[in-house]
């Protein structure tokens, strides 16, 4: 088939400005894609023959390739996320390897990398400004990881193990998925649901009625249990049937572990081929690997990081477990004495209801939509002096409750823009919260004419819809999560780097990129913030004082148990990718075992298969990274602390403290490394005393 001929609309050519969502149809990815990589292979032949070590000759026609790239694909991939359907999903499968094929020769061009060492070493390096210097520095990192020096046999190898890695991680990841729909409960009797809330009881009895129990209701069942977190989770919180919640938990803990979806062979084989990879391109380990590309220097002030949040979390995981023991001794438990894995997160519910009674359904009220927004975006012009503007109508969406705003400097000249898509819309968009790109700044020259472009960022939640003349109510957790999106979003639309490679969260490393998100979710516990927004939709009233401290206090109830399951996780992860030899003594469970002795305060049990379905480091792009969620974390409770420090009451304080964090964090993005972004801001390096003090394990000093 000749593509040429069957594309009519190229409104996914167009290159540039906001996306013509009325205009794309799924029909037209394919040929519309398939011109757009002949276009740009041919590109690449041409800049490959013709490159010349500079920026103008180098860096800025290789930005406008990967820019059309972007344009086109980010749209398809968004789409994807927002807008799904078995038409689209057909289309970009049937693309997405051509794309890949594309990146991976791009990322393997021997021309251009050569042209970059060039650069680097040339007379003109000294010419460069801070942000110029590190996108050739990380265009020539990510060319050497990628392979781009290996010859011969040594490059086959490392092609062949590259795909096969993306072969064993898609595999290990539908195991996961197929082990977890595989495995279901179905319920008949009363006795059997008792102590599950309604929302659980609805969804199970929804399961029951898609598996073919047409009659299924609420009230009266069956209820269909399974191991997706929306029901495995409730249940093993409010079940009052020990026996079943101990069924559900074994089920849980050995998926993907035997039979045909067994991943114990995946994973020796992922780790041995990551072992292969790291010595062909003369790496230690796997660890030092991933780490060459991160902001942490090395595997050494990773595990001092780890072990310094361990052992104080440790003691504070025994008490939190002695706690829920003589809770439940109170409550007359035959098992108070020996509470098993699948009793804590029971009792540890139970405790949580009697300590702060309230539940997050009771705050809903307090919280709409509308409301929340003007209150995040008092926030930011109070900490940041920007204003925030409804733009609805001024560019095209993809549903009709997607909203625009515009963002405007202190003289009110427009700086960015962004789309709020936030409600649910389970049948065509995926779960979660996520910030996504749609334009990235960066001064651009044409013909002469230099102009500047404006960064525009997708946020998306996923909210319960306004119904019956209610706006979209929500929950406190939902406010953070948000929150938490919008910082995302402020790095990308307040950025100050004219380069699209290092503008926004561009270059910035894996373990900094959480940094502006976490500081965001701190101020959702701020008073004036709080206050500000939380007021019920019908009768205007504020939220009362009452409600605010059981909010802070129930902010770190069992904390150090969550802080020291995080720790196990990012421990295993880094001994399996650092010191750990396949085919050797220990199997990964032995390494398991052994890290758990110190990591948590109930011992795994014999058949707890969890590596089976640690999809974060053997299918997602996590591998000897997790521990990037803390060490992000350190950064962003030290950055709230120079807020404390300031004085939280303290207007003009905030507004200097939150300009000092918008001129370094927020506008620097990837022009500089994270620790001397950090520095600027903070005036020294990261300490772990506030994340400890936030947590509620250390007392404030």
């Amino acid at each position: 088939m000749n593509a040429q001929a069957t594309v009519t609309n190229k409104a996914l050519l167009i290159g540039k400005g906001l996306p013509p969502f009325e205009s794309i149809k799924p029909e037209d990815v394919v040929p519309t894609m398939t011109e757009l990589l002949a276009e740009l292979e041919q590109e690449l032949t041409n800049l490959e023959t013709t490159v010349k070590p500079t920026w103008n000759d180098l860096v800025e026609p290789l930005q406008k390739l990967v820019d059309r790239l972007s344009w086109s694909w980010g749209i398809v991939g968004h789409l994807m996320g927002v807008k799904n359907s078995p038409e689209l999903r057909k289309a970009y499968n049937e693309v997405q390897p051509k794309v890949v094929e594309f990146s991976s020769k791009l990322s393997q061009s021997k021309p251009l990398y050569q042209a970059f060492k060039k650069l680097h070493n040339s007379d003109r390096w000294q010419n460069l400004d801070s942000g110029q210097k590190r996108i050739v520095e990380a265009a020539i990192r990510d060319a050497e990881l990628s392979g781009v020096a290996l010859e011969g046999e040594q490059r086959e190898r490392f092609n062949t193990i590259q795909l096969e890695l993306a072969e064993l991680s898609t595999k290990f990841s539908n195991n996961v998925l197929d082990a977890t729909k595989a495995f279901s409960l179905t319920l008949t009797n009363k006795e059997e649901v008792d102590g599950l809330p309604p929302s659980l009881l609805s969804l199970a009895a929804q399961g029951a009625r898609d598996a073919g129990a047409e009659n299924a209701t609420p009230e009266n069942g069956p209820w269909r249990i399974t191991l997706d977190y929306p029901s495995f989770v409730p249940f093993m919180q409010h079940s009052k049937r020990r026996e079943l919640r101990e069924q559900l938990y074994k089920a849980f803990i050995s998926r993907a572990s035997s039979g045909e979806l067994n991943n114990y062979p995946l994973i020796g084989r992922i780790l041995e081929l990551r072992q292969q990879k790291t010595k062909i391109l003369g790496f230690n380990s796997y660890a030092e690997l991933s780490l060459a590309s991160k902001m942490a220097p090395g595997v050494a002030a990773v595990e001092k990081l780890l072990e310094e949040l361990r052992s104080v979390s440790y003691d504070a995981a025994v008490t939190d477990l002695e706690e829920l023991k003589k809770f439940a001794a109170s409550k007359n438990a035959p098992e108070a004495n020996d509470l098993k894995h699948w009793d804590t997160s029971f009792w540890a519910e139970r405790l949580r209801e009697e300590k702060f009674a309230f539940t997050a359904e009771e705050l809903r009220p307090y919280f709409p939509l509308p409301q929340v927004l003007d209150g995040l975006f008092a926030l930011v012009k109070r900490i940041f002096g920007i204003n925030i503007t409804a733009a609805d109508g001024e560019a095209p969406v993809w549903h009709q409750d997607v909203r625009y705003f515009q963002v405007s400097d202190e003289t009110n000249t427009p700086i960015a823009y962004f789309y709020l898509d936030a409600y649910s819309r389970p049948a065509e968009k995926r779960g979660g919260a996520w910030m996504n790109e749609c334009i990235t700044r960066a001064k651009l020259v044409e013909n002469g004419q230099t102009t500047l472009r404006l960064p525009v960022a997708y946020l998306q939640c996923n909210q319960t819809p306004p119904v019956d003349g209610k706006p979209s109510l929500m929950t406190f957790r939902e406010v953070e999560t948000l929150f938490h999106e919008f910082g995302h979003g402020l790095q990308h639309m307040l950025t100050t780097v004219d380069y699209a490679g290092a503008a926004g969260i561009n270059n910035v490393e894996w373990d900094a990129v959480e940094l502006p998100s976490q500081f965001m979710e701190n101020w959702c516990y701020d008073r004036a913030t709080l206050f500000g927004m939380a007021k019920h939709y019908q009768t205007g009233e504020t939220l009362p004082e009452h409600y605010y401290q059981k909010l802070l206090a129930a902010r770190n109830y069992m904390s150090g148990s969550g802080m020291l399951r995080q720790l196990h996780f990012a421990l295993v992860d880094i001994e399996l990718h650092h010191r750990y030899q396949p085919g050797g003594e220990e199997t990964v469970m032995d390494v398991r075992n052994r890290i758990a002795q110190t990591t948590t305060v109930l011992a795994p049990l014999p058949e707890d298969s969890f590596l089976c379905a640690f999809g974060h480091i053997f299918a997602g792009g996590y591998a000897a990274g997790y521990y990037s969620y803390k060490w992000a974390e350190v950064l962003s409770a030290d950055a709230f602390a120079a807020f404390e420090e300031a004085g939280l009451e303290d207007e003009v304080a905030i507004a200097t403290c939150g300009k000092r964090f918008r001129d370094t964090v927020l506008a620097l993005g990837g022009s500089l490394h994270p620790m001397e972004v950090f520095k600027t801001f903070r005036g020294r390096e990261p300490h772990t005393e506030p994340l400890l003090r936030h947590s509620g394990l250390i007392a404030a000093v």
